[in-house]
């Protein structure tokens, strides 16, 4: 009975931080991948617009939970894993050096990576509240 009161106040605190996230950046800090994860993302670049990070991902490594923003994703080598969807189906990810993807908000982590080798690559989040900008410069 103990046990199962326990998992309903861990939930509950998950809930609360989860709903927070939205709400404010005092608490999507918590889930920064700088602060959680500082042996797969490190800061390359910082301004008020965006946020670079350089991000090494090793087979077998378990990412904690972790929030991104709005970014663009840029390879820097060949790299494959496996994923898993949400049907519960196994799929291969593949990007080679180069490629750019763009890959909206999340919030993930928690699960060990089926890196085929080390994935290098850079993430450019968005910042929110950043100005748009002039697409035309």
């Amino acid at each position: 009975m103990r046990e199962n009161s326990n998992c309903f106040v861990v939930l509950a605190v998950f809930l609360v931080f989860a709903a927070g996230a939205a709400a404010g950046a005092g608490v999507r800090a918590v889930f920064d991948p700088l602060r959680v994860a500082p042996h797969i993302f490190k800061l390359h670049f910082a301004n008020e617009r965006v946020r670079v990070l350089d991000v090494t991902i090793r087979n077998g490594e378990t990412p904690p939970l972790h929030g991104h923003p709005d970014r663009l994703v840029v390879y820097l080598n060949a790299c494959a894993w496996l994923e898993t969807g949400s049907d519960g189906r196994t799929f291969m990810q593949s990007y080679t050096i180069g490629d750019v993807a763009w890959e909206p908000a999340v919030m993930h982590g928690g699960d060990s990576s089926n890196v085929v080798h080390d994935c290098r690559r850079l993430d450019i989040e968005l910042l929110e509240g950043a100005p748009a900008g002039d697409a035309t410069r």
